[in-house]
């Protein structure tokens, strides 16, 4: 939707097209990113016997020992229980988007079939964790979840802020010590490494396009430095009232958040007024509201 964005500390009015609550956006990011995860399953996972973590590593397990129905349809029946979960516990549209991107990772599963002739251990698992992660960290980034252990996941962290790594942690340690007894060791570390990549690429896909720089300047010419951010780079600011240790003299502490792209500007602007300012640059991730990045609510 067309929404106007108000001037805010040297920015100008504007409008932009708000899509990240937009069916077809969120539609989108599950097709390509399940499509992708399945690929890299049946592709790679499954020839090689390796455990992908969570609900679909179960399903895998299963089909592995079992041989009844294919990981794919596995992994459907497997989320029935945590579908009804979602369905009481979070959201309608959670569970709608959640449920199309289990169809369409079952789907695709099922349909395409794009062999990947990858002879050794190593390599196939490490190609597989970065499609998976990539994929998987798709499907995160819109409003709902790839099912399985991201319902609860998802719930936990929404309702008591615990992580969603630590819950697969747990679940996956559970699903690990029960495959020893089914898998040989090399499968098994080959399907860590797997796991650990796949998380490390969903977070790196999940900050994509989203990591932010947290910057404090601390001068005595802040005024002017911050006049030059405001209408040179058009970016707003804020000022923090502080007080020297030393000397107990009042001062104002300019913060302001940059992207990468910004950071340099911002330093050769602090610097040009003030050649002993102190810069302090901090990573950080999630910033939302104001002009930039819309509270995800599920």
């Amino acid at each position: 939707m067309l929404e106007p964005i108000k001037s805010v500390l040297g920015k100008g009015s504007s409008v932009r097209f708000d899509f990240t609550y937009s069916v077809w956006w969120n539609i989108l990011l599950i097709s390509v990113g399940a499509t992708i995860s399945s690929i890299a399953v049946k592709s790679l996972a499954v020839p090689h016997e390796f455990l992908a973590g969570g609900v679909f590593g179960l399903a895998s397990l299963l089909y592995y020992k079992s041989g009844i129905l294919s990981p794919g349809w596995l992994y459907l029946v497997l989320n029935i229980p945590l579908f009804v979960f979602a369905w009481i516990k979070v959201s309608r549209r959670f569970f709608w988007y959640s449920l199309y991107a289990t169809m369409a990772t079952t789907a695709a599963y099922e349909l395409i079939d794009l062999p990947m002739t990858v002879h050794n251990h190593l390599y196939a698992a490490v190609a597989c964790g970065a499609l998976m992660g990539f994929g998987a960290g798709m499907v995160l980034r819109s409003l709902g979840s790839n099912g399985g252990l991201d319902v609860l996941a998802v719930y936990l962290f929404q309702r008591f802020n615990i992580g969603i790594g630590k819950v697969y942690i747990i679940f996956n340690g559970v699903l690990f010590g029960l495959s020893i007894f089914e898998l040989s060791l090399d499968t098994i570390i080959a399907s860590l490494i797997l796991v650990f990549i796949s998380s490390t690429v969903v977070e790196q896909t999940l900050s994509m396009f989203n990591q932010r720089k947290v910057v404090l300047i601390i001068s005595d010419h802040v005024e002017m430095i911050s006049h030059d951010i405001l209408h040179e780079m058009k970016q707003s600011a804020t000022f923090i009232k502080g007080q020297g240790a030393y000397l107990r003299e009042d001062k104002n502490i300019l913060m302001t958040v940059v992207n990468n792209i910004q950071l340099k500007k911002l330093e050769e602007i602090a610097f040009r007024h003030d050649e002993r300012v102190l810069f302090i640059v901090e990573n950080t991730f999630s910033v939302i509201g104001s002009s930039f990045s819309r509270r995800k609510v599920y």
